[in-house]
């Protein structure tokens, strides 16, 4: 199963060359294709999981979810490549759902009675700006908006430790082995020592 992730990383994950081409980051190139950023370590991994998944759930809008990952990750010192990546998980299969929670969580806390249907009708009938402005002072809107911030910080949070238990798992076990193959060649060299007298 590694493998196959490894694969799909390869072939989706942003790379500084597709990053410093976009006209979103183009102004902050510079900054955003700073190396550390592109580093893969045990504090920018989990930054860089947590705050893709805040912001492509968040925002739900395609291509400018991989530009706000990546400015983000300026200041919190996060992933770039992973952060990017990690948008995808709001994708057409799942951003139907993700609405459906948001919408069910905010009438939840607010005590109210919206539903998305609005909000689907105007994304599509490709609604003005007039239409969307007269959405937001509806009653879905901020039980909307309040259940994508709460599923966003909590997939963030979860997201953030998941990544840092991985990395450490997977750590350990790089380390097991390489003690493990230093034992061998300590015993095979001490076997040949006894061999030779």
């Amino acid at each position: 199963m590694s493998n196959r992730l490894t694969r799909w990383w390869h072939a989706n994950a942003p790379t500084r060359e597709s990053m410093e081409h976009n006209r979103f980051i183009a102004p902050v190139a510079h900054r955003v294709l700073e190396p550390s950023l592109w580093r893969f370590t045990r504090r920018s991994v989990p930054r860089g999981v947590a705050l893709g998944l805040f912001v492509g759930i968040f925002l739900l809008v395609p291509g400018i979810q991989i530009a706000g990952a990546a400015l983000l990750a300026l200041p919190v010192r996060a992933n770039i490549p992973v952060a990017a990546a990690m948008t995808f998980l709001s994708n057409p299969a799942t951003t139907p759902l993700i609405l459906w929670a948001s919408v069910y969580i905010g009438n939840w806390m607010l005590g109210r009675t919206a539903d998305a249907s609005g909000f689907m009708a105007l994304v599509n009938d490709h609604a003005s700006i007039r239409q969307w402005f007269a959405w937001l002072l509806s009653e879905a809107a901020p039980a909307m908006l309040l259940g994508l911030a709460l599923i966003s910080i909590a997939a963030a949070v979860v997201g953030y430790f998941l990544a840092d238990w991985v990395w450490r798992h997977r750590m350990g076990r790089k380390w097991q082995a390489r003690k493990l193959r230093i034992g061998k060649r300590a015993e095979s060299g001490a076997l040949e020592e006894i061999a030779a007298v």
